[in-house]
């Protein structure tokens, strides 16, 4: 099931504006599928610039680790500390409480040139 409220990138990660504007940024249950079992994840510092397309986080399983990429620019504004002792929160509830970070992005319109639910859908079809 992809949540149709939410913008999706090729990297597997879905984005959600905030009520305060800021972006929040998750990976995909697809992703955490393919992942398996989450058992670390690796947080950007409060504060921290990000570019899009860059790294700024990391997420290891059972399988492997897997980067997480800034899919907008901008400051972090907040990261989900829960998943410092739940990291199979993102296991458990992808779009929910197993969020990720929250970045005030420098040009939200940026998140126009994201896929839709449809469009990720697409996506992972093909994979």
């Amino acid at each position: 099931m992809t949540p149709e409220d939410l913008k999706y990138t090729e990297e597997h990660e879905w984005l959600a504006v905030t009520e305060s504007g800021a972006v929040r940024v998750g990976i995909t249950d697809y992703a955490q599928d393919q992942l398996g079992d989450v058992v670390f994840v690796e947080l950007p510092k409060v504060g921290a610039t990000v570019e899009a397309g860059s790294p700024l986080g990391e997420v290891e399983s059972t399988k492997s680790v897997s980067e997480i990429f800034a899919p907008v620019s901008g400051t972090v504004v907040a990261v989900n500390n829960q998943l410092d002792d739940s990291p199979e929160l993102i296991n458990s509830d992808a779009y929910g409480e197993g969020w990720i970070v929250e970045i005030n992005a420098d040009d939200v319109s940026a998140l126009d040139e994201l896929m839709d639910a449809a469009a990720y859908q697409e996506l992972t079809d093909k994979e």
